[in-house]
């Protein structure tokens, strides 16, 4: 049996089941033309343009991220493009992109990672690849490889995952990816719900630590039982305050969030995972099928989002990385050590998201299950 089979038998009927909803809600949809509008090559060249009051369908996060992004660019792309951002911040967006359909794309442009769009594109011909949005736009010209290693969307901005560590309750420090499971930690980890990307991320790479390679399930469910008990966390703020309050003494984390800690003075620091080194990226994707102003509007987008001097914004308020060769980091990052440079990316690793995805309701069900009991 070959490693992408290893899955149980059930998993293969809640597949049918989800496969069979999505075919009867395709079929009924309106048939298109295919002489549409959208059918037309669209690019942007770098100049602002009147779009006449054009909604650009936006799919972002919501919270403080959204309050960031429409003082720090929208009001102003707004203004300068003519144009009304319709922001929706209700993830998640798969379901309403399948409801859709290809030729009635739910938003013009997503911001979102990697598992839900690669789902998403998995489910039907949704987006422009990524090297037609970094042709389309003149930035593009600028971004580094890895920006386009999705297959899906082009990442403007990204962080690496770590382990977050009590520095003033642990001695000695976190070393070494498997620490985590010294008993000296029992009851004192922390993770995520199996719909956090960080715990999918996380999940693959004790495959990979404790397995023979990153598709070694047993290996993976073992070391999620090894690890128990410990604290289950829905989202990354709430592992910040777990380990500010010493609940949680080693979490699965991103570097972003453990640099924002250390800068409140509150006594933690990271220890980047090495053996795969994977990243939490911020990914765009455009929608093929947009109408051509909207299809011109998301590139403008995009294309903005990759300026200089927005990277330095999005580096100063969330500690990300920017993805273009041409960034200057803010010395919030490199007072860490950080480099925006080709060295500084060798290795980095994208996870096999589609083989994931083909044995998702089976990791979901079984991790599930482990940190109930």
């Amino acid at each position: 049996m070959t490693k992408k089979k290893k899955t149980k038998l059930n998993n293969s009927r809640r597949k049918f089941i989800k496969t069979s909803a999505m075919l009867t809600a395709a079929s009924a949809l309106p048939l298109f033309n295919i002489n549409h509008a959208w059918s037309q090559d669209v690019v942007f060249d770098g100049e602002p343009f009147d779009a006449g009051g054009a909604e650009l369908k936006l799919g972002e996060w919501g919270g403080f991220w959204e309050e960031f992004m429409r003082d720090a660019f929208i009001n102003d792309f707004e203004s300068r493009y003519n144009c009304t951002i319709s922001y929706d911040g209700a993830w998640p967006w798969f379901p309403k992109f399948i409801a859709g359909g290809e030729k009635n794309p739910a938003y013009d442009i997503c911001n979102w990672n990697i598992p839900e769009m690669v789902k998403t594109a998995n489910s039907g011909d949704f987006f422009m690849s990524p090297d037609e949005i970094a042709s389309s736009i003149p930035n593009g010209k600028n971004v580094w490889d890895f920006a386009k290693a999705t297959g899906v969307g082009l990442t403007w901005a990204f962080g690496q995952y770590c382990y977050v560590y009590r520095s003033d309750m642990i001695d000695p420090g976190i070393t070494d990816f498997k620490q985590f499971w010294e008993d000296r930690f029992s009851g004192m980890r922390g993770t995520y719900i199996t719909s956090n990307t960080l715990q999918m991320v996380f999940f693959l790479a004790s495959c990979q630590a404790y397995g023979k390679d990153a598709y070694d399930l047993e290996a993976g469910y073992e070391a999620m039982k090894n690890a128990m008990p410990a604290k289950i966390s829905d989202f990354t703020g709430n592992m910040q305050t777990l380990v500010e309050r010493g609940e949680v003494q080693i979490g699965v984390q991103w570097e972003g969030e453990v640099y924002l800690q250390m800068d409140k003075g509150i006594p933690v620091a990271p220890f980047i995972w090495e053996h795969q080194k994977p990243l939490l990226t911020q990914t765009h994707t455009v929608s093929k099928y947009s109408d051509p102003v909207q299809k011109k509007l998301a590139l403008a987008y995009v294309n903005e989002k990759l300026d200089p001097k927005f990277m330095n914004k999005a580096g100063e308020t969330f500690y990300l990385r920017p993805t273009i060769k041409n960034a200057q980091l803010p010395e919030l990052l490199t007072s860490k050590g950080v480099t925006n440079d080709a060295n500084a990316l060798d290795g980095l690793h994208t996870p096999d998201w589609s083989f994931y995805l083909e044995n998702e309701d089976d990791i979901v069900e079984t991790c599930n299950e482990i940190f109930a009991s």
